[in-house]
């Protein structure tokens, strides 16, 4: 399968029902940014990948993170990131 992504500058709802976070690249980065992955339609319990700071330039891969209800990202301080999943 091949993979679909979302550009984000704020916590957004990425997938709606099962599938599977890729990654993400996380373009800029300032004031302290977050992310936060859930396995929900908002930011509601289950964590999928619970609270981390991210630095520009760089992608985090997570090729086993499946998901079921949905994939939610919530995002703090300022920061541009594509989150890839399937």
């Amino acid at each position: 399968m091949a993979s679909m992504y979302k550009n984000l500058t704020a916590s957004a709802l990425v997938k709606e029902g099962p599938g599977k976070l890729v990654g993400v690249f996380v373009a800029s980065a300032s004031s302290t940014p977050t992310l936060k992955f859930w396995d929900a339609m908002s930011a509601t319990a289950p964590v999928l990948l619970n609270t981390f700071t991210p630095i520009a330039g760089t992608q985090y891969n997570f090729p086993e993170l499946q998901f079921t209800r949905g994939l939610y990202v919530t995002a703090s301080g300022t920061l541009d990131a594509t989150v890839e999943y399937e």
